[in-house]
């Protein structure tokens, strides 16, 4: 597994997710869509369902964070070890999985959710973290990646207009393990930020892969000029 981590050392690794009713929500359109992600650089990319980690497994040769979003729940990423161990018999090389000290469904906590999962397979683990003590627990419970997923989704931390890169100085300052910069990263020149910043990858989604949303941003910032334009013509 040094490989993987070596291959994703300061890369882009691209999140290629649609959400369930969504024009693109199939597993051989989000194989395509990594596929042409990977074409234009990323180091790795992030898949969501067991049928999209199966799909992407037999199509691309870059390592696979793979996550199971599941449940209606506080947590949902790969929430118990019953998902984790899916993920990794999918063909993850990295199971992402929530990282925060919430409650679990299955009632296990993430050290014991993590302690099984290394005795039964050897994929790499991502932790989705919300703030600082999640990272140190996380660390505590054994992961290999550190992530700012969940930064402003969990209620500890105010959520950022980009990623939240004071987190990601405070667990670079206490903890040891990589930090994988996730969420709200909507640009290069934040991407490139959260690198300058010491982290060990980033991960983009949305400003990437999903199309409804990028969509919106433009027609929202065309919105404020025509509503500007007829605010002036009026007498």
């Amino acid at each position: 597994m040094i490989d993987v981590m070596e291959r994703l050392r300061g890369g882009l690794i691209v999140s290629c997710q649609a959400y369930p009713g969504e024009p693109m929500r199939d597993p051989r359109t989000m194989t395509r869509i990594a596929r042409s992600v990977v074409d234009g650089g990323a180091a790795g990319v992030r898949l969501q369902g067991l049928d999209d980690i199966r799909s992407g497994a037999l199509a691309l040769d870059v390592p696979i964070v793979g996550i199971w979003k599941d449940g209606d729940a506080d947590v949902v990423i790969t929430p118990t070890l019953r998902h984790a161990l899916a993920v990794a018999k999918a063909g993850a090389h990295i199971v992402g999985l929530d990282g925060t000290r919430r409650p679990r469904p299955d009632g296990r906590t993430l050290a014991s959710t993590v302690a099984e999962l290394r005795d039964h397979t050897d994929t790499l683990i991502m932790a989705d973290c919300g703030s600082l003590d999640d990272a140190l627990a996380a660390e505590d419970a054994g992961v290999d990646f550190l992530g700012t997923t969940l930064a402003g989704y969990t209620g500890e931390r105010a959520r950022t207009e980009g990623p939240d890169l004071d987190l990601l100085d405070e667990i670079r300052g206490a903890c040891r393990l990589p930090v994988i910069v996730e969420g709200r990263v909507h640009t290069p020149a934040q991407a490139a930020a959260a690198l300058a910043r010491g982290a060990f990858a980033v991960c983009v989604g949305t400003a990437i892969t999903h199309p409804s949303t990028i969509t919106s941003w433009f027609r929202a910032a065309m919105d404020e000029v025509a509503t500007g334009a007829e605010a002036r013509d009026r007498p």
